[in-house]
């Protein structure tokens, strides 16, 4: 049985390094935001496996090896003889913060489709995660939807990080229709503030997540970058704070935040049903200090932190 199955893209990041004079540089890193979730709870531990679709090309055996690697399972990974594999450059400013540039149109992620989903990997699953770029186009919007109704059919927990990435919808309001059709199929969310403004329609943090709860989840996380992180479930709200580092790229960290998040809930064995309020606060705790880590490395994947430097802080 896996921990974790997780469906959508997978890509190249390709992290800005040190210029030489005035050529730019770029290192390329295994990343998408599914991805990153899976190898962090691979690396804690856990058992992960993907589902997703790359092309038949250098960049895609590059993937399919680092997630073999990583001791993900990818026997529900598709190869796409037609369509190549989607590539992501990453722009930074002096506070680590990224801008992404999108190499996605006929990716073959998009392409994954319906009849390529492995039904006994979801069913062998306890918690079935998806984020929104599967959304943004068919097939692979309807071949998310099949995992997802394979999800509830199985009892599988749901997770879901809407991820929103500007460029790659064709506009904002669209984002949020199909964003906000998907909340309800989800127990577990995490969010940007950004995103919960966006999502809901309200400025205040607090009211954003009452309404994003309304939809029937069990548990929302609000992560805010060094502004800590807000959470909610159906004992109140509360507040977990950031650890205090010196970013140098924060690609990944809300993935990291969240992989961690959903190995500490598997390891601990407590129910969704049981979860209380200082139990989310300890899995938080963890996830804050992995995903801080992360952010004074560059890079997704590889800046994911030993679980040992991070249980010290």
């Amino acid at each position: 049985m896996f921990d974790v199955t997780a469906l959508g893209e997978i890509l190249i990041d390709f992290s800005p390094m040190p210029s030489c004079g005035t050529t730019k540089i770029y290192a390329q890193n295994e990343g998408g935001a599914p991805a990153n979730v899976l190898a962090t709870v691979a690396k804690y531990g856990g058992s992960a496996a993907f589902i997703g679709k790359v092309g038949k090309d250098m960049f895609g055996r590059f993937l399919i090896e680092k997630l073999k690697e990583l001791n993900i399972d990818t026997s529900g990974a598709v190869i796409d003889d037609l369509h190549n594999t989607t590539l992501a450059f990453v722009s930074l400013d002096e506070n680590g913060d990224r801008e992404f540039s999108f190499y996605r149109k006929f990716g073959a992620d998009t392409y994954l489709s319906e009849d390529e989903i492995r039904d006994d990997i979801i069913a062998s699953s306890k918690i079935f995660h998806f984020g929104s770029l599967s959304l943004t186009a068919e097939p692979a919007r309807s071949a998310t939807d099949h995992a997802i109704r394979k999800a509830k059919e199985n009892g599988c927990i749901i997770s879901f990080d809407p991820n929103y990435r500007a460029p790659l919808w064709d506009s904002r309001n669209i984002a949020v229709q199909t964003i906000t059709q998907y909340i309800k199929y989800a127990d577990i969310m995490k969010v940007s503030a950004e995103e919960a403004v966006m999502i809901s329609g309200e400025q205040d943090i607090e009211k954003a997540a009452q309404i994003l709860m309304n939809y029937g989840l069990k548990i929302l996380l609000i992560t805010n970058g060094d502004k800590g992180v807000i959470y909610q479930c159906s004992e109140g709200i509360g507040f977990v704070p950031s650890i205090k580092v010196k970013p140098v790229d924060t690609t990944g960290a809300g993935d990291i935040f969240l992989g961690t998040f959903l190995y500490e809930f598997i390891k601990s064995g407590i129910s969704l049903e049981d979860v209380m309020i200082e139990n989310i606060e300890q899995y938080i705790g963890m996830a804050v200090r992995t995903a801080g880590l992360s952010t004074t490395v560059k890079g997704a994947i590889p800046s994911i932190p030993e679980y040992e430097e991070a249980i010290k802080i």
